[in-house]
Order: structure tokens, then C-alpha cells, then sequence
């Protein structure tokens, strides 16, 4: 257990690491000698986890999208039914997620340095929505696909807005309004959710 704290506490530091550095540079420009140095570590604790500074940037990225998909889920997580009439800011997460690995959001929006996370994030959230909510729209006219792709660009538009905006919104008021604005929307407002969330086992 004690080395699997330390293998997390050293990846972490390269992560954190790596995001200092692409607030300055272009990510190739950014060396592996530049990663650990800004780490306080030598290339050899670099190589011992990773073979290229991209595997060390895709962990980054695999690590945010769980963590989305994760907040995303927080709102229907363990129900059989979901309301939104009743949704309630508290249980939205997502806002949270994005607070939490700001320095992550910040450098993506506002640089583009990663132009196809944005196309990951939405697929993450169509992926969600067409997966785990059945009966998303009571007209049957509605394209599903279309339907969650227009949710998903919009929450989205949401987090896009607030990072450039500095993040002057607390995570909260962002969820507040996000309740506000669903309750606006001529949408359903019962979904059957069909995501059951896997089983953890507990810490030794």
C-alpha cells in the first residue's frame, strides 16, 4: 500500500508537472528533462512509469475524462428513475469535476493546446446520455443523437464560459444555474436511467 502511495504521489507530481510547463509552451516544446526538473525528480523516476512525455499527457487526459463521466453520473448514480424537476444543484457534480482540474480546463480553453480533448469531452457526454437515459425526449421525431449532442455542446458552452470568465462563479452557483435553465427547457422531465455503477470494493 505504501508503494502504491508513492507510485501515485510521484505521477501526480509529473502530471501537475507537465501542466505547469503547458502553461508556458507549446507541448513539444516541452522536454522530459524540463518535466522532471519542474518535478524535482531525475529521468530515471520519469522512465520507470512512462516511456514518452505523451503517455504521461494521455494518463492526464484518461484520468479527466473518468472523472467527467463520473460527475456526470452524480446526479441519477443508484436511481431507477431520474427527475429533473426535482434535480436539485447540490447533486450536480460536474462543475466540481472542472473546479477540481481547473488548471487542466484552463490551459485546453484557452490555448487550445489540445484541440481534440473538446471532441472527447462531448463524446463522453453523448456517450452518457444515449447509455445510461432511456426516454430522453417524449417526441419521437427527435433524433436521440442530435438531442444529446445539443446537451452535450451545452454544458460545454457552460464550462468554456466560466474558465474564460476566470472562474469567478463558485461550482455551486454554476450548478444552480444549470437547475434554473433545465427547468426552462420544453424537455421531459423523467428519464429511466439504465447505468448501474460498478461495485467498489472497500479499502483494506
Amino acid at each position: 500500500m505504501d508503494i502504491d502511495k508513492r507510485v501515485r504521489r510521484t505521477k501526480k507530481a509529473l502530471q501537475n508537472s507537465l501542466l505547469i510547463l503547458m502553461e508556458e509552451k507549446d507541448f513539444q516544446d516541452i522536454t522530459i528533462t524540463d518535466i522532471v526538473t519542474t518535478a524535482d525528480y531525475n529521468r530515471g523516476t520519469f522512465y520507470k512509469h512512462y516511456k514518452y512525455k505523451e503517455d504521461l499527457l494521455n494518463e492526464i487526459i484518461e484520468d479527466v475524462i473518468v472523472g467527467l463521466k463520473e460527475s456526470y453520473r452524480e446526479p441519477y448514480n443508484d436511481k431507477e428513475t431520474f427527475e429533473v424537476s426535482s434535480l436539485s444543484s447540490s447533486a450536480i457534480r460536474i462543475f466540481d469535476h472542472v473546479e477540481q482540474n481547473s488548471k487542466f480546463y484552463q490551459i485546453i480553453i484557452r490555448s487550445n493546446a489540445l484541440p481534440g480533448f473538446q471532441e472527447k469531452f462531448i463524446q463522453a457526454l453523448k456517450e452518457l446520455a444515449l447509455e445510461d437515459l432511456t426516454d430522453l425526449h417524449p417526441n419521437p421525431e427527435v433524433n436521440p443523437d442530435l438531442h444529446a449532442s445539443y446537451q452535450s455542446y451545452a454544458i460545454l458552452g457552460m464550462i468554456i464560459d466560466w474558465v474564460n470568465g476566470g472562474l469567478k462563479h463558485p461550482s455551486s452557483y454554476m450548478a444552480g444555474q444549470l437547475v434554473e435553465i433545465l427547468k426552462i427547457e420544453p424537455m421531459k422531465t423523467t428519464f429511466k436511467t439504465k447505468y448501474v455503477p460498478p461495485i467498489v470494493p472497500p479499502d483494506l
